[in-house]
């Protein structure tokens, strides 16, 4: 019989990880109470302190994607009326 493997959600993830920083629990305690592997909780809480500098840099990350975004919204637009008059140039030639 196959066991299959579990998956956290990121969500779970964090939050067992925040728990291990705040120490008013052993990571066996949290192990125990969430039902994972101690060694999971660690590296879930290295892995949590090793990207908590992106958080920070997330509106940056965000406002240069949202300027990509409006740029390639514009393009598109531009080329919706460009295909338009396109077409209703051809309409005119054929009839």
């Amino acid at each position: 019989m196959k066991k299959t493997r579990r998956k956290f959600s990121a969500e779970f993830k964090a939050k067992v990880a925040i728990e291990a920083l705040k120490e008013i629990k052993s990571v066996s305690e949290l192990a125990q109470l969430y039902q994972v592997h101690p060694n999971m909780i660690t590296h879930w809480k290295k892995e949590f302190l090793s990207r908590a500098e992106k958080v920070f840099e997330a509106g940056k990350d965000e406002s240069d994607e949202i300027k990509k975004l409006k740029k390639e919204n514009e393009d598109l637009i531009h080329q919706i009326g460009q295909l338009t008059v396109d077409i209703n140039w051809l309409k005119k030639k054929v009839l």
